[in-house]
């Protein structure tokens, strides 16, 4: 097992050099630490940066990697990213497929029309990862681009802007945080500072403390209270201008979407919020009469000058909307009309009564009336 454990442990290593050496000039990381890999998105073929000068400073030159006849230029080469080169295909792959496929789900009607969008998407992104009809899809992926023009440059430019804001925002949190704590330090210096001083005070007016009289203390510590409500009341005031500077609202500019496929759905303006109302929009307002602020009667008259009836906070207007209520709560009810129909709603009982008597039938009937 300890030999199985070291040909295993040399596979690796062997490896791991080769990962380490140019394919071209088959220079190595440990002889050179160093040396620089780059990779170029036509073909992902690693070699160093001293081989990238040499071969393509003068122009586009075909890869030196045997087997790869694509045609490589030096301005495309770029450092990787991740250690895997199939990792970094996909990355790639999926960032430039996902800029031209880039509705969201409220672009759509339905969630079944935006699965749709996402599945094409990522047939396509399948389609270029694993090598199957790669120029079919291509040309398939720039038709889509051209004809979706607009509407692609209006959402890159929204997620720019949504992007730009979210950063914003957080610079503004970080920064007012940072204002906040630098605020806070200085009160705590200051803070300090005073306490200091009114120790130092205090042991230096001990020595005549028997010769001072009351008024002298209170005018002291009358200038210390209004000493410390200066300080907070500066303080507050340099907080209240930093949170006006920070804030900063940025309505992004309406635009008309140019481009409709199929499952979008219309863009409408959101509906303007209504105040709450707990009766669920029920009137109280009278149909029958308007209430008057002032009605003259004797009796009226004399309950708002006598003491004894204003005296607790009574409000003749709260009996003026009483009476008015009770005078006016007959309208609209006819007593006939609901006589009527409990009278026939009393007989239909009855008619009902005697025909099951009647099915019951015989002596027994009769004897249980």
């Amino acid at each position: 097992m300890s030999r199985g454990i070291q040909r295993n442990g040399a596979g690796n290593l062997q490896n791991g050099e080769n990962d380490d050496i140019c394919p071209v000039c088959k220079s190595s990381r440990y002889l050179n630490p160093n040396m620089r890999f780059l990779v170029n998105p036509e073909c992902y073929h690693k070699m160093c940066e001293s081989c990238v000068d040499r071969i393509f400073s003068s122009g586009p030159a075909p890869c030196p990697v045997a087997g790869c006849a694509r045609t490589l230029r030096k301005q495309r080469f770029r450092k990787q990213t991740f250690e895997d080169i199939k990792i970094e295909q996909e990355v790639d792959i999926r960032r430039r497929v996902a800029q031209v496929f880039n509705k969201q789900e409220e672009d759509f009607e339905t969630l079944r029309a935006y699965n749709n969008y996402l599945e094409e998407m990522e047939v396509t992104t399948f389609n270029l990862l694993e090598g199957i009809d790669v120029a079919a899809t291509e040309r398939k992926l720039a038709a889509y681009a051209a004809q979706n023009a607009p509407s692609i440059s209006q959402n890159n430019a929204k997620a720019n802007r949504d992007r730009n804001a979210q950063n914003a925002t957080t610079a503004a949190q970080k920064e007012q945080a940072l204002l906040n704590r630098s605020a806070a330090n200085r009160s705590s210096i200051a803070s300090l500072a005073e306490r200091e001083e009114s120790r130092r005070e205090t042991l230096d007016a001990f020595p005549r403390a028997q010769m001072s009289s009351p008024q002298d203390d209170a005018a002291a510590q009358k200038v210390v209270l209004k000493k410390s409500t200066a300080r907070r009341t500066a303080a507050e005031r340099a907080r209240d201008k930093q949170q006006q500077q920070q804030q900063h609202i940025h309505d992004p500019p309406s635009e008309a979407e140019t481009f409709r496929i199929e499952g979008l759905k219309a863009v409408v303006d959101a509906p303007v919020a209504k105040a709450y109302d707990a009766f669920g929009g029920m009137s109280f307002t009278p149909s029958y009469y308007t209430l008057q602020s002032h009605y003259e009667h004797p009796w009226l008259e004399k309950a708002r000058t006598e003491p004894s009836i204003v005296a607790g906070g009574y409000d003749l207007r709260e009996y003026h909307q009483r009476t008015m209520l009770e005078a006016f709560a007959g309208l609209g009810c006819f007593i006939e009309e609901e006589v009527g129909e409990k009278e026939l709603s009393s007989g239909d009982g009855m008619i009902a009564t005697e025909g099951a008597a009647l099915a019951a039938g015989g002596e027994g009937a009769e004897d249980v009336l």
